[in-house]
């Protein structure tokens, strides 16, 4: 069983995502040489070893979607001047422009979910589960699983990549990390949609 621990503490090894230091040790069940020697091969570590690096420069992008309905500000950091006027990583920011607007995460990350928010979502589920006949003693286990999905759902970070499920969106920086070479930093985002509140900052709440 791969614990929160595990990860942890190849993160802490290698500086890679939590969402690549998982499934490296899924893949290597459980190994932590093996894992670190995957990641690298991936070349994830040696991306996020950038992470450190500050990331001042950047880009503020807009889209605009289903006439006018829904509008997307997104903030997106990196290090110079040079790479924010790059072609690509101005595609990025498009691109995560667009995965706002098509999925409307609540959060950014699975870090700015405030506490009272997750335990009402546990309880919530605890009591779905119980609901459904399941037995006392694997209901936590079930409520894991369900908040594990309720991150990929509802924050940005672990949310599959409209354009190519098959990775989340903090993999897909951590790849054009590695391309471009600088630290780049998903910041913050605001959605607006016709008719509805206004979104928040996940970061300045």
């Amino acid at each position: 069983m791969i614990t929160a621990a595990m990860v942890k503490e190849l993160r802490d090894l290698t500086g890679a995502g939590m969402m690549e230091c998982k499934k490296a040790l899924q893949e290597t069940d459980g190994n932590k040489d093996k894992a670190i020697h995957l990641l690298r091969e991936k070349g994830l570590a040696k991306a996020a070893k950038r992470s450190g690096r500050t990331a001042s420069q950047g880009l503020v992008d807009s889209y605009i979607h289903m006439g006018g309905k829904v509008g997307v500000l997104v903030e997106v950091n990196c290090e110079t001047d040079f790479v924010a006027r790059n072609e690509e990583f101005k595609a990025f920011v498009r691109d995560i422009c667009l995965q706002v607007a098509a999925t409307d995460p609540a959060y950014l990350s699975r870090d700015d979910v405030p506490q009272q928010d997750l335990d009402e979502e546990k309880d919530i589920l605890r009591k779905q589960a119980l609901n459904e006949g399941k037995p006392e003693k694997i209901v936590d286990k079930i409520v894991s699983g369900r908040i594990e999905k309720f991150y990929r759902e509802n924050c940005l970070m672990e949310q599959a990549f409209v354009k190519n499920p098959d990775i989340s969106i903090s993999e897909l920086l951590t790849e054009q990390i590695a391309k471009i070479g600088e630290n780049m930093l998903i910041r913050r985002f605001v959605r607006f949609e016709m008719g509805e509140s206004l979104a928040t900052d996940p970061q300045d709440e």
